[in-house]
């Protein structure tokens, strides 16, 4: 599969490989907070919707490295930011503000991620974005469906060992 141009493979690969296979290193604790921008978003999300975000993206991570092995106590830690989140479905805060707005409305969404995987190597910066790209992909999805779809994404590129950082 080939990677968007806009995301490559680079020394943190390294960092993750810990055998000739490139299996991932172990990390021990994943640490998440809501960026700036997206908490300054109030219009549109409030603090339980950061919380679903937030536990969400750790759910992720933590599926996909315990499937691959890759969590164990005294590896590395991974600090994350999610920048951004932009919800396919009006929220409930979007709601309550605007009457009128329907749930059955529909749009794009995805989620910007950022941060570090700290090992005794050093911090190696991790960044991440995934956003839908056909409109005709959102018939069903729920509220954060692309935002979810992006943590997955990423999580599985952690778990074998392929995070990565936009040029």
């Amino acid at each position: 599969m080939r990677l968007p141009a806009f995301l490559t493979t680079t020394a943190i690969a390294a960092a993750l490989a810990v055998s000739a296979q490139a299996a991932p290193a172990a990390i021990s604790t994943i640490n998440i907070d809501i960026g700036a921008d997206l908490a300054g978003k109030t219009e549109t999300v409030d603090a339980r919707d950061l919380d679903f975000l937030k536990a969400e993206l750790r759910d992720s991570l933590e599926r996909e490295l315990g499937r691959s092995g890759g969590l164990a106590a005294g590896g590395a830690v991974l600090n994350l930011v999610i920048e951004d989140a932009t919800p396919n479905r009006p929220t409930m805060r979007q709601m309550s503000r605007t009457p009128g707005l329907s749930y059955q409305s529909r749009g794009i969404g995805g989620a910007t991620l950022s941060g570090a995987l700290v090992t005794a190597e050093g911090a190696f910066p991790v960044s991440y974005r995934w956003y839908e790209s056909d409109f005709r992909n959102t018939v069903a999805a729920g509220t954060w469906s692309d935002a979810e779809t992006s943590f997955d994404r990423f999580a599985r590129k952690v778990a074998r060992g392929d995070a990565l950082v936009a040029k």
